[in-house]
């Protein structure tokens, strides 16, 4: 089952749903750029694994929905493209931060070296002076943004 639901989180109907097996299916909301899955819940292990691993924001913006699934903002990131994530100093002030990817020059390619692949680096890297702050309601302009979406 794959297909586009209103969102639990934000009602957006924008929300893609992907059945991974029977048990789980995973839960991406285009309009409020959230996710979560079917073990997503307080309490059970998959959580607390994620919990461990997450920013302080990412922890401060958990959002519970009605069946109980946790939804987490979600981290895009497209090497070629960009990467989106949330960034801002707490819960009530935060946004979507977008950059773009650019190519890596030639005589730096030394400077970005892919780990435990020794003599391979990076093609692209994301540009930081490209970072461009959207509201909470404006993941999917974010999206636009790093060319995922069209304008």
């Amino acid at each position: 089952m794959d297909n586009l639901i209103n969102c639990s989180r934000c009602s957006s109907d924008a929300c893609y749903v992907e059945e991974v097996n029977s048990d789980i299916n995973t839960y991406f909301c285009y309009g409020c750029g959230f996710q979560t899955n079917s073990v997503m819940v307080e309490g059970g292990d998959f959580y607390e694994e994620q919990i461990k691993l997450l920013p302080e924001l990412y922890k401060d913006l958990l959002e519970k929905d009605e069946e109980g699934k946790v939804w987490i903002p979600s981290s895009t990131n497209i090497p070629q493209q960009g990467m989106i994530f949330a960034n801002g100093p707490s819960k009530t002030d935060w946004g979507w931060a977008a950059v773009k990817a650019v190519p890596v020059a030639e005589e730096e390619k030394e400077k970005y070296p892919i780990p435990n692949q020794k003599g391979k680096f990076y093609e692209w890297r994301m540009d930081m002076t490209t970072l461009k702050m959207f509201s909470e309601r404006d993941f999917m302009e974010a999206l636009s943004y790093i060319e995922v979406l069209p304008e």
